[in-house]
């Protein structure tokens, strides 16, 4: 049976309703599952468009990674939850949040569909300019509840927001493959880990999502900002204390979490 937006609008229902509220729950029910890519992308989608009637909210940015042939790495990172001022509000777990050590890309122009594919050349021309960045991760699926790839896609991949860091020089960003991470608490310093970014360098992502929203309709708007990979996993780190996180090499993005709802 065909997935129909009927299907995609009652899934977005109530992962927008978790997304509000913080909470974890069961797989969506079998009369609106996603059970293909396609679909969840759909449900994606439908998310975006009952966050924007409800609160207003649009897609100020894009989580990325390449792709492989049974998976797709994209989800919308919403206005809301962008943050570049402290303290950093959460969804925490046991007074901890999980946070991924990235590079994020912020988009100068636009590159709307043209009738053909942009090259690496273009997209490079349209950044603005190249920022530290944490992103913040939540799962709205309980530990035991048997998520499969489809339904974390349709969730936006576990993504709960991004906290833009300093830019840095733009060369910096293009090649680094390899940055070493080391988080810090309350200024106790933590242990050099061997950052590696998943692709073969930090934009090829980025190249391939351009690409991928124009094939779907859709723009990489002027002041959007994509990240595209973690360097160190998804470590958790305590909320209500200094967090600082060293890009050895590049800068320290600074902050402190506060629970959300605490």
């Amino acid at each position: 049976m065909a997935y129909t937006i009927e299907m995609a609008n009652q899934a977005a229902q109530v992962l927008v309703a978790r997304r509000r509220h913080g909470m974890a729950g069961d797989v969506l029910p079998p009369a609106c599952r996603p059970q293909t890519l396609e679909a969840a992308l759909q449900v994606q989608a439908a998310v975006t468009d009952l966050l924007a009637a409800e609160t207003g909210d649009g897609v100020c940015g894009w989580k990325c990674g390449l792709p492989s042939p049974d998976k797709v790495v994209v989800a919308p990172i919403y206005g809301h939850s962008l943050q570049h001022h402290e303290p950093c509000l959460v969804w925490a777990t046991q007074s901890q949040v999980k946070i991924e050590p990235e590079l994020a890309f912020l988009m100068g122009r636009d590159l709307p569909p043209c009738g053909r594919a942009y090259t690496p050349q273009d997209i490079d021309a349209a950044i603005a300019s190249t920022h530290l960045a944490l992103e913040l991760i939540h799962d709205r699926y309980a530990a035991d509840a048997g998520a499969q790839f489809a339904d974390r896609l349709a969730d936006g991949l576990v993504n709960q927001g991004l906290w833009l860091g300093p830019a840095i020089p733009s060369e910096q960003g293009v090649q680094a493959h390899q940055i070493d991470i080391r988080m810090d608490v309350d200024d106790c310093p933590g242990e050099v880990v061997k950052g590696v970014h998943p692709a073969p360098q930090p934009r090829d992502p980025l190249y391939w999502l351009v690409n991928h929203l124009c094939e779907r309709g859709l723009t990489l708007k002027a002041g959007q900002v994509v990240i595209t990979g973690s360097y160190a996993g998804a470590p958790w780190v305590p909320v209500d204390k200094s967090v600082q996180v060293h890009f050895m090499g590049l800068g320290v993005v600074s902050t402190r979490f506060v629970a959300r709802g605490a």
